[in-house]
């Protein structure tokens, strides 16, 4: 049976850590599978099968360490990559597959021979980075580290023509294979977390939207907020839950107090099974400012609902779905 493991930064809610764990439960009889997480602690920890091994570098959350911990590990995991690829992976299985940008695709892209390593992308590379001499060293860096991959997949051909143009001497390399594979997903298990019943409910007489995202800038909350408070004031009356959590949720807090929507705009934070109230909602929206593919879309539509997205990769979630509208 072939050995793999897959790598990722950490099972919190997500929606990468989502497919993953899906995945590696539907492939736990094919194959011998592991998984190498950084930080400890994530919520889907719980929800992968109990024949899977999890391999903890870091056995705190991220959100348990304080400033000078963070730093170390950071550091550990660029400049000490090599040591823990050689503690936890080398020679010990047939793949290795990064499926995350970042730190845990840097220790995987340590030299071994006896391994084909894989990377699985799942965002817009060029829009990752960002600016400054951070973002350009980190450039610079990466484009060494994806040279030692066999294979790099990417979850939608936006992404793989981001990266193209990012990388063109990967993306011209004829001994890396380049493919797209979109993400997993496990239908039968979306509708039936749908039908749970959930305390308390959202449903309501006025018109409601729900989302379901990390809050992080990328995925431009605060557009939304005062978006919807300005409908709020042309008089369409409807209210917006956001399920998830995330570094800007005190500066979004804030922004809705500031705008006096506490009252229709909510935060609901982390929810394990977001799907009840994504059934509850008259549309589901993702306002994103890039995305890697949108995976909580696929969800959306198993669960029929009425979908609004801006224009990013999402597109390619919901083309061939008829009641999307893109702004």
């Amino acid at each position: 049976m072939k050995k793999i493991v897959f790598g990722i930064t950490s099972l919190t809610l997500g929606g990468a850590e989502r497919v993953l764990v899906d995945m590696v439960n539907a492939l736990k009889n094919q194959y011998d599978i592991t998984l190498l997480v950084l930080y400890a602690g994530g919520e889907f920890e719980k929800s992968v099968d109990d024949s899977i091994p999890i391999i903890h570098v870091c056995e705190k959350s991220y959100q348990e360490l304080n400033k000078w911990e963070k730093f170390k590990m950071s550091w550990k995991c660029l400049i000490g990559r090599k040591k823990i690829y050689h503690q936890y992976l080398q020679g010990k299985y047939d793949q290795v597959i990064s499926f995350l940008e970042g730190p845990v695709m840097r220790i995987f892209a340590t030299p071994d021979s006896k391994t084909e390593k894989i990377a699985w992308l799942h965002n817009d590379m060029a829009r990752v980075y960002g600016e400054g001499w951070k973002s350009k060293i980190k450039l610079k860096i990466d484009q060494k580290m994806y040279q030692n991959f066999q294979k790099i997949a990417f979850v939608s051909k936006d992404n793989q023509e981001s990266f193209a143009k990012l990388y063109p001497e990967i993306w011209e390399n004829p001994n890396i294979e380049k493919v797209v594979l979109y993400n997993y997903i496990d239908a039968k298990s979306i509708l039936e977390k749908a039908e749970k019943k959930v305390v308390p409910p959202i449903h309501d007489s006025c018109f409601q939207i729900v989302t379901v995202t990390r809050l992080v800038e990328q995925k431009a909350i605060d557009r939304l907020i005062r978006v919807h408070a300005r409908l709020i004031r042309n008089g369409f009356y409807h209210k917006i839950y956001v399920i998830g959590d995330g570094p800007e949720k005190e500066n979004l807090y804030d922004l809705i107090q500031s705008l006096s929507v506490s009252d229709t705009f909510t935060l609901m934070g982390k929810k394990t099974n977001p799907y009840p109230y994504m059934k509850q909602a008259d549309l589901f929206a993702l306002c994103s400012v890039y995305e890697g593919y949108g995976m909580v879309l696929d969800e959306a539509q198993i669960l029929n609902k009425p979908i609004l997205i801006t224009d990013t990769a999402a597109r390619e979630a919901v083309k061939n779905y008829p009641n999307v509208t893109v702004v």
